[in-house]
């Protein structure tokens, strides 16, 4: 028999990064590694990352909650809940929680390769606190993703 993932709602893997909250709950091991989910809480008025690309991921952001403002390049897009952004490699985006409540993304990798990202971050920010963007980017890199600097 197939192995299955059936994940509640208090279960997943809690990562916290600073004031944003990540709930991965498909890291890949169920999909062989063609899929990975996350959920993601934001807290009103918080930035996300830097805007950024990756090579060799998709990545979707459904608005579960709250209303949320991804930045792609120059563009800002105003997306309240019931909203599905997908992001394909090499497109720029960050996002953000400009409202007076929290917001909540339900986060897709195509493949996995980010889930380990949101990992090696949470070792960062109990390492350091608040990252520098050099940091977090340096981090990034390992995963075939690279600041937008010519959106920065």
């Amino acid at each position: 028999m197939t192995d299955v993932s059936v994940v509640g709602p208090t279960g997943g893997e809690m990562i916290p990064l600073g004031a944003v909250r990540m709930r991965i709950l498909e890291d890949g091991s169920t999909t062989d590694h063609r899929l990975g989910i996350g959920e993601i809480t934001v807290p009103p008025h918080t930035e996300g990352p830097q805007q950024h690309r990756h090579a060799q991921h998709d990545e979707g952001f459904y608005v579960v909650s709250g209303t949320v403002h991804f930045t792609v390049g120059d563009t800002v897009h105003v997306a309240p809940a019931g909203t599905l952004a997908m992001i394909p490699p090499g497109a720029p985006h960050t996002f953000a929680n400009r409202g007076d409540e929290p917001a909540v993304l339900l986060n897709t990798f195509t493949p996995d390769l980010y889930v380990q990202y949101f990992r090696d971050l949470q070792e960062l920010f109990a390492k350091e606190g608040n990252p520098s963007p050099q940091a977090a980017a340096e981090v990034m890199g390992r995963y075939a993703t690279e600041p937008a600097t010519d959106f920065a």
